[in-house]
Parts: C-alpha cells; sequence; structure tokens
C-alpha cells in the first residue's frame, strides 16, 4: 500500500476485495500494522480510537466504513436498505464530534443513495462504493492542489514548523500541512522542518516524523514548550497546520496546542498558514465558539506508553482540540489557492456556491 510519485509514504487506508483495511495509527512507529475492517462497530472504534486519525482521512475511511456497514443489508428489500443506510451513518457520524469531514463525507453518501436510481439493494450498494472511491480520489487531488499552492512558502534555507500530523497519515495523500512540504523536497529545495511532539498523544513525534523521515525530509522533532523559543531564535519562518473544522469567519479547530503556536507566531511576526481541503470547511457555523470540542479520557495524559507518570486521581482536563480566532491567520491554503482576510467574505465567496449546492441536493 503505497502512494504513486512518493512510494516512501504510507497508504493510510485502502479499499481491497470490498473491504477496508487501514494502518494502525496507534501503533507507529514501533510497527506497521494493517488491519482489516470488517464491520461498523470495528470502523466506528477504529476513528474513535484513533487508528485512522485526521480530518480527511477520517472523511473517506466513513464512507468506506458505510459500504462497510451496508453490506449484510444487501439482500433486503431496497426500502429497507435506504432505511438501514441512514441508522448506519448516524451511528459511524457519532464517533467523533470536532472533525467536520466525518458528517461531511457521510451527508455526501447518504445524497449519492438519494440520487441513485438502483431498483435493487446490490446495485444501490455499488453506488455507495463508486461514491465512496471518488470521495477518496478526490481527497488525494485535493492534497495535491493544496501542496502546489503552499510550493512558494517554502523557500531555500527556510525553517517550517508544524504541530500534530496533518500528513499523509492524515490524508490519503501528500497530506495538507505536509503537501508543501513534499512538493518543495521533491523540487529539491534545501529546507528544514521542526515538528511539535504534540501532547498528549504525541502524533507530531510518532507520526509526522516517521513519514517525513521515510520521505528523506530534513526533519527536527521538538518539545511542544520549545516553538516559542525556536521563534525567538529566528529559526523559524513559517508556520503550516492543518484544521479538523474551519467556521464560515475563518476561525478553526486543530489539535491542542495550535492555539499557543498562532500566538507565539503574531508574536514573533512569522507566517501562519492553515492547510486545509473544502471539505474542512464549515461555512453554517459562524464562528469558532460554535465548534464542539471532543474531551477525551484522562489517561491520555496521566500515561505514556502505558506507564503512569501523573499521581493516582488528579483532576484532568484533556481537549483534543483547540480553536484559533482568525485574527491569527496569514492565509488558509486550499486547493484553489491561498486564502488571505477578509476571510469571512473570501471563503463565502470562493465555496459557498459549492456548499449551497450540497445542500440543496440533500
Amino acid at each position: 500500500m503505497v502512494l504513486p510519485k512518493f512510494d516512501s509514504l504510507p497508504a493510510t487506508l485502502a479499499w481491497e476485495h470490498d473491504s477496508l483495511r487501514i494502518i494502525d495509527q496507534t501503533r507507529l512507529p514501533r510497527e506497521t500494522a494493517i488491519e482489516t475492517l470488517s464491520t461498523a462497530f470495528e470502523v466506528w472504534r477504529a476513528i474513535h480510537e484513533l487508528r485512522v486519525r485526521g480530518a480527511p482521512a477520517i472523511g473517506v475511511a466513513a464512507a468506506y466504513g458505510l459500504c462497510v456497514a451496508m453490506q449484510p443489508s444487501c439482500d433486503l428489500p431496497v426500502e429497507a436498505f435506504r432505511a438501514a443506510l441512514i441508522e448506519q451513518a448516524a451511528y459511524l457520524d457519532s464517533a467523533r464530534p470536532t472533525a467536520v469531514n466525518l458528517n461531511w463525507s457521510l451527508k455526501r453518501m447518504l445524497r449519492a443513495a438519494g440520487t441513485s436510481a438502483a431498483t435493487d439493494s446490490a446495485s444501490l450498494y455499488r453506488a455507495l462504493v463508486e461514491e465512496a472511491t471518488r470521495i477518496h480520489r478526490e481527497d488525494q487531488s485535493l492534497c495535491e492542489q493544496i501542496g502546489l499552492h503552499g510550493l512558494p512558502l517554502i523557500t531555500q534555507g527556510c525553517g517550517v514548523l508544524t504541530h500534530c500530523n496533518a500528513g499523509a497519515l492524515a490524508t490519503t495523500g501528500l497530506g495538507t500541512a505536509t503537501a508543501p512540504i513534499y512538493m518543495a523536497h521533491r523540487e529539491g529545495i534545501a529546507f528544514r522542518v521542526y515538528a511539535d511532539e504534540t501532547r498528549p498523544l504525541l502524533q507530531g513525534a510518532r507520526l509526522t516524523t516517521y513519514e517525513l523521515q521515510q520521505a528523506q525530509v530534513d526533519v527536527t522533532l521538538i518539545t511542544d514548550g520549545m516553538a516559542a523559543s525556536l521563534m525567538a531564535r529566528r529559526m523559524v519562518d513559517v508556520v503550516i497546520v492543518g484544521a479538523d473544522r474551519v467556521a464560515a469567519n475563518g476561525d478553526f479547530a486543530n489539535k491542542i496546542g495550535t492555539l499557543s503556536l498562532a500566538i507565539a507566531s503574531r508574536h514573533f511576526g512569522v507566517p501562519f498558514y492553515v492547510a486545509c481541503p473544502s471539505s474542512t470547511l464549515d461555512l453554517q457555523t459562524p464562528d469558532g465558539s460554535k465548534i464542539v470540542i471532543e474531551e477525551r479520557h484522562a489517561d491520555e495524559v496521566t500515561h505514556v506508553g502505558g506507564q503512569q507518570i501523573a499521581p493516582a486521581g488528579v483532576k484532568v482536563l484533556n481537549p483534543a482540540f483547540d480553536v484559533t480566532p482568525h485574527e491569527l491567520v496569514t492565509g488558509f491554503i486550499t486547493e484553489r489557492g491561498i486564502i488571505a482576510e477578509p476571510f469571512e467574505t473570501k471563503l463565502a465567496e470562493m465555496f459557498q456556491p459549492q456548499a449551497a449546492a450540497a445542500s440543496a441536493a440533500s
């Protein structure tokens, strides 16, 4: 399971012989374990437990996951199949609340079923697989376009800072924040990447450094608390992060710790960019205060690698994401180009017709 043109990058997931196969990202970088998901519960658990993670990858996994969920219903009458489809989509949608791609993908699958002319369940199932495959291919293309538009931000000798994993493992292509990095590396530009470790689950340490190292990109791992110090020493020329949901005014949710980076970037005058496909835009949500933030289990903070690092019974806060206000963002790198302020106007002008068409079709 490898990606074309970048053979060193791992493929996050694959649809093979009517089965969804994923890399279990909770086991990286110690081992590369491929898991086959055969039931709706297994797909739900894989998303909920971060075995597959990253907003775009979650969207693609959910699309194929809905196909997996519907396989036992292919012998039902078509109306019963459609009723089961709605139930299974709602179930998968409950796996995680913040990344908008999950809901976006499942709604798109339901629209495809609603407009299908299939008169039997087996044909409707095949239509679902075709739609999931389109979502998968589009995600790969969106990553390529984000990479091309973000490429000019990475210049000879510059330092790029990124947070969490918005890479190939978070998508089914080149990643979002990492797409310009891979493009620049392919062009022979000499630059360096600093990857935040990203507590508490260490996605930067475990995943971003893993895939960048596999691609032979010059990457240095730093702790989350080092980022501002590197900026003060003028070692960082640009920050590029991903996003799990972007509100209409440009406020966005991303992995916890992103807000701190944005504040430090503003203080030290470092450009701060958000790389995101249109599937991550939520133009129906007016601002970041309306974004639901996922709260995760205390064990993720009190334990590392199964080892307890905090006193038993200590109170813990563990929000998986924070919201960065649009005032701290230099620009959004999308598949249609880099969007600068005023974000609310420009996001609406560029993407509202697309969102309205999708809403009308639902």
